[in-house]
């Protein structure tokens, strides 16, 4: 079938240059994933510091335009209980559209990030 030993040594070189570059696009895919995972945990933690930032600071700002909406409405039992209402709006308002302002977004990231 093959005509001589050159050809021969053609073929085991060419079978040991393919297992070579199987290993070699295994591992760049290995380090596209890692990277991939880095990036995309590194963003998720910043997010989650910073909607705990911003939790901690909406809540203090609630709580003083509650004392400064007080003179005005009567009383600081008042003005806690329309801090409340304008909450629950708000927090209805965001699971009513969650999938325009929250997976949309995210989805679209983790699609970029990983089929770029």
């Amino acid at each position: 079938m093959f005509t001589s030993d050159k050809d021969i040594k053609t073929i085991e070189q060419l079978f040991v240059e393919v297992k070579e570059y199987i290993k070699l696009q295994k591992d760049y895919i290995k380090l596209e994933l890692a990277e991939k995972l880095t990036t995309l945990l590194s963003t998720f933690i910043l997010l989650f510091i910073a909607l705990s930032l911003g939790i901690v600071t909406l809540f203090y700002l609630s709580i003083a335009l509650a004392y400064i909406l007080s003179p005005i409405v009567g009383g600081l039992t008042i003005s806690f209980i329309i801090i409340a209402f304008v909450q629950i709006i708000l927090i209805t308002l965001v699971i009513i559209f969650r999938r325009k302002i929250i997976i949309n977004p995210i989805a679209k990231f983790i699609a970029t990030l990983f089929f770029k």
